[in-house]
């Protein structure tokens, strides 16, 4: 049914990654992802979980009084009623965002939500999966993020920006991977290198150490 969705669990915390990263956020985290990258945080998020009824799921956004929210996973368009979901949050006020992984079709999502897609690097075991035809459906107020463990993640993740010439068509984010990329290395390789993308660190670790906000 397009109007209902198996859902992981929806809870309110800071949002900790984006350009909207410490702003309280709803998440409505959607169970199962088809990938299976190596340094995932999420892995329970790959089943289980409880079918609701659109109707609920707001209900249960609409308690904790915030303006954004968040539609992440496992990897939410993997259930196809997410596309409806989006649409109708967004009809409702929200400021939505949608957390992908970039492997699944992202054209029919709503124009007005926000894609935050995170193109696989090397090191994630699923580069594979890209699908860069998404490329052409990004738009100014998308993100591109790129996961980055080692030296070989950041000279593809270079690649790929000058050959999509992705900052001149939405923001990009290099995030370095907790405990296999050292922050400040990647952060100065950043500033060398002169690149116009955003830095971030996973803002709910570093104040809750765990996966809360992602």
């Amino acid at each position: 049914m397009l109007d209902t969705l198996r859902i992981s669990e929806i809870f309110y915390s800071l949002q900790g990654e984006s350009s909207t990263v410490g702003l309280p956020t709803v998440f409505i985290r959607l169970t199962g992802c088809p990938l299976r990258c190596v340094y995932c945080d999420t892995s329970y998020a790959f089943s289980g979980g409880v079918k609701m009824a659109f109707d609920a799921i707001f209900a249960e956004v609409e308690k904790y009084h915030c303006q954004y929210v968040c539609v992440t996973g496992g990897e939410p368009l993997a259930q196809r009623a997410c596309i409806n979901l989006l649409t109708q949050l967004v009809d409702l006020g929200y400021f939505v965002s949608l957390e992908t992984s970039g492997a699944l079709n992202v054209s029919e999502v709503d124009s007005r939500v926000i894609k935050i897609m995170d193109l696989k690097t090397p090191s994630s075991g699923e580069m594979d999966k890209n699908c860069y035809e998404n490329m052409a459906f990004l738009s100014a107020q998308d993100e591109v993020k790129f996961v980055i463990a080692n030296e070989d993640d950041y000279i593809w993740s270079k690649n790929i920006l000058k050959q999509y010439d992705l900052t001149k068509h939405c923001r990009v984010l290099f995030s370095p991977v907790a405990e296999q990329q050292d922050p400040t290395q990647l952060a100065e390789k950043i500033l060398n290198d002169k690149l116009a993308v955003r830095f971030q660190i996973q803002l709910h670790k570093l104040l809750w150490q765990d996966a809360q906000g992602k």
